[in-house]
């Protein structure tokens, strides 16, 4: 058998081109999906038949139709082509904004909102990157890509209300029509077609892994937690919109507030996380990070009426979310089986979604029942829900996923060269793949002797 050499070197620019382009495909979409979050509860109050439940439920909407066709995508790609499969997504998803740019009534944005989140293009996107990177670049490639969907959300929280202010939430749903055109664009003349196809276990899910996966108690947690966190999102935002309008603030005004809350949530947030990584304290800051939104939305519950306060319990709630948003994939990557990362994604991703849709379908249910008040109480119960399962978390192991080529192999000597690199230190799982040529490892960096591997890759080469 053939392994891999440990010092690849760069990545070469054919991986770059490919994962700068793809980064942007996703922050397109993204844009498309969250820029109407900070202004539809109040663009939808002039919709023919809206009510409270009905608005929630349109900006929620996506996160279902998202969460259902998602892993279908991926694996269709799997078959009929990455690149076909992308365009196809896109198209709904551009289909989708131009129903809702068009709509008159709730019912025709609820309608184009879930047909955009028919669209879902995630999975297939990142088994394209996959195709197009090398196993040892693979980790580079995805964080890119995870980083640029940050960025997107904070970009679209402010250029919502900014927009919104000049085009109108119509020419909103018009322009991410026009992003997912120009996605498709840069699919097809930037993006290179990829050499070969197949299946990559640490980016996409693998459906033998699925109950290793859902019947993981600890990964179950970590899901509930992505669940909650975007439920807390999208129902916060079916109430603040309406919240600082009514405390007198203007809507076209909202991106005053969210700039700098935003900005200055990235500064607050960066020290925990130098903490929680490099200190290895990722348990308590993580719970300390949901006990903090809990108490942002028990402030909000009680102080929704004053803009200073608002503007001060925003920061708060950003600082916090954005610091779980980098946490949650951290942790799955830590948790998750080494061949199996890409199914528990996967299903994070789902669960993700699936938090966006009760989120917006609860929080307008119980605005129309209860006001604002009600919605605050319910994201306040929903936060210390949140803490009270993640509490029996077990401490995260420091550890990092770690891949390697290893060529041509058959069983016998997939499970032998499993078994010596197990055996360096550092490493604390190894998997290796037969099928596919892959060594799928979990390694502590810290201590992880990489001269060994070195001495073990040459010994089999």
């Amino acid at each position: 058998m053939k392994v891999a050499s440990l010092t690849p070197g760069r990545m070469t620019a054919s991986e770059r081109q490919a994962a700068f382009w793809l980064a942007g495909v996703f922050s397109l979409r993204m844009l498309g999906l969250f820029m109407i979050l900070p202004v539809f509860a109040l663009y939808a109050e002039h919709l023919r038949g809206n009510t409270p439940a009905l608005a929630g439920l349109a900006i929620g909407i996506y996160g279902f139709s998202q969460a259902l066709f998602q892993i279908p995508f991926g694996f269709l790609s799997d078959h009929y082509g990455r690149k076909r499969m992308i365009y196809i997504g896109l198209l709904i998803f551009a289909g989708g904004s131009v129903v809702a740019a068009l709509a008159d009534s709730i019912y025709g944005v609820i309608l184009g909102r879930a047909l955009q989140g028919g669209g879902a293009v995630s999975a297939a996107v990142m088994a394209l990157a996959a195709d197009l990177t090398r196993e040892e670049h693979r980790i580079k490639v995805m964080a890119m890509i995870g980083i640029t969907i940050g960025l997107s959300f904070a970009a679209s929280m402010i250029l919502g209300p900014v927009l919104n202010g000049w085009i109108g939430v119509p020419g909103i749903f018009w322009l991410t029509g026009l992003f997912a055109l120009l996605g498709i664009a840069v699919v097809r003349f930037r993006v290179p077609d990829p050499a070969l196809s197949r299946v990559h276990r640490d980016a996409e899910p693998v459906a033998s892994q699925f109950g290793r996966v859902l019947f993981d108690g600890q990964l179950l947690r970590l899901n509930f937690g992505i669940f909650t966190l975007h439920l807390l999102l999208t129902a916060t935002f079916v109430a603040v919109p309406l919240a600082l309008r009514d405390a007198g603030f203007s809507s076209d005004r909202h991106w005053e507030i969210y700039l700098p809350a935003l900005l200055l949530s990235m500064v607050v947030m960066a020290p925990f996380v130098v903490v929680a990584e490099k200190y290895r304290r990722l348990k308590p800051v993580f719970l300390g990070a949901i006990l903090t939104l809990a108490l942002t939305e028990f402030g909000l519950l009680n102080l929704h009426d004053t803009v200073l306060e608002m503007a001060v319990l925003l920061l708060v709630f950003f600082s916090a979310f954005n610091l779980l948003e980098a946490t949650l994939p951290s942790l799955i990557a830590k948790m998750a089986p080494p061949d199996a990362k890409g199914t528990a994604m996967g299903v994070y991703s789902s669960s993700q979604f699936l938090g966006a849709f009760a989120g917006g379908a609860i929080g307008g249910w119980l605005r129309g029942l209860f006001g604002l008040k009600g919605v605050f109480a319910f994201t306040t119960f929903g936060a210390l829900a949140w803490l009270l399962v993640a509490w029996s978390m077990a401490n995260p192991r420091h550890l990092s996923s770690y891949l390697l080529n290893v060529g041509n192999l058959d069983e016998t000597e997939a499970r032998l060269l499993a078994s010596r690199l197990s055996e360096v230190q550092g490493v604390a799982e190894a998997v290796v793949v037969a099928a596919e040529g892959v060594a799928y490892l979990k390694v502590d960096r810290h201590v992880l002797d990489e001269m060994a591997l070195r001495e073990l890759v040459a010994s089999e080469c």
